[in-house]
């Protein structure tokens, strides 16, 4: 290697380390977090909205290993923008976590970087005492449960390409909250895993509504949830309804937000009649109620990121059973 030759490379390596923005003003991801910042707690469910795309082929995002499927923004008129929701689980790690998400625009892919705030949520903490074959599962009951799994897990891996829900969520049945989002359960003292629904008990044979517009995906007869239906509302957002007494619809069923689709009961591992409602924004298990107090139901012009706003205050620890629970 000739003297000129070394003194190039040392030259362009000495720019570079100082000017690297102008020589390369292309390259590289965006600065981590540096297109906004959104926050939300656990359970809680964010409406994120990107302002500077219009006209793309497609806009997907990554958070926390999730997909985050985003779409024009109805409010824009025609505008630059689009939006998305965004499901923090409820057992999301807080902290700072940062969102990307990719627009492809023709031939040229834009990148984007941004800061999510996940906050901790204070569950309540449940002490039951029920009878031993209610908590504990044998050997073939033990089996059944880890085929009912997978079999909802396959029915709810593939995301459908069109958005089937529209802007206003409605709650399925109106009555009284009897076991809470996220609580924690103590069953003859075994921890069990977090509530992943809200319970609301109603008397037998209420009617139970769908939240959303969607496509009954799959109806189960489960040994826990007893008699359910799955609804997938599009871009990874279904909701689930258990216990219930009757099933009204079959697979496949397209519904309407409103539309009865079963009855109130007992079915499963419940200690009374009652819903169980549960909510999953592309694999986080969120609060359904958090699907009811997002932004654009009452003002669909979103102009800037919005953060999600809690549904209830923090719970406190709790010792006394819920009526008309689950057993789970």
């Amino acid at each position: 290697m000739s003297f000129l030759d070394r003194f190039l490379i040392i030259s362009v390596v000495l720019l570079t380390s100082v000017f690297p923005v102008e020589l390369f003003p292309n390259t590289g991801p965006a600065p981590r977090g540096g297109d906004g910042q959104f926050s939300g707690k656990q359970g809680q469910v964010i409406l994120i909205h990107v302002p500077d795309i219009k006209d793309a082929a497609g806009v997907k995002g990554q958070f926390l290993g999730r997909k985050v499927t985003l779409f024009p923004d109805p409010s824009a008129g025609g505008g630059a923008g689009y939006i998305g929701l965004l499901g923090i689980d409820l057992q999301d790690e807080p902290g700072a976590h940062e969102l990307t998400i990719d627009a492809q625009l023709g031939e040229q892919m834009r990148h984007f970087s941004y800061q999510v705030l996940v906050l901790k949520e204070k569950f309540s903490v449940e002490h039951l005492k029920l009878p031993k074959d209610k908590v504990d599962l044998d050997e073939k009951a033990a089996a059944r449960w880890k085929a009912e799994q997978e079999q909802v897990r396959k029915a709810l891996a593939e995301e459908s390409a069109m958005r089937l829900w529209q802007a206003g969520f409605i709650e399925p049945v109106h009555g009284k909250r009897t076991g809470v989002f996220g609580s924690v359960r103590i069953m003859n003292g075994q921890a069990r895993n977090p509530h992943n629904g809200e319970d609301i008990g109603a008397p037998m044979g209420t009617d139970v509504m769908v939240s959303n517009d969607g496509v009954v995906r799959l109806i189960v007869d489960h040994i826990f949830s007893g008699r359910g239906i799955f609804v997938d509302h599009g871009l990874g957002l279904y909701s689930m309804y258990f216990h219930l007494s009757d099933v009204l619809v079959k697979e496949g069923d397209l519904v309407k937000a409103g539309q009865i689709i079963g009855k109130v009961g007992a079915t499963g591992r419940a200690t009374g009649p009652h819903l169980h409602w549960g909510m999953k924004v592309n694999g986080a298990r969120v609060n359904p109620y958090a699907l009811l107090e997002l932004p654009f139901p009452q003002n669909p012009a979103v102009a800037r990121p919005v953060s999600a706003v809690p549904t209830r205050p923090a719970q406190v620890e709790s010792s006394a059973p819920a009526v008309g629970g689950d057993t789970r």
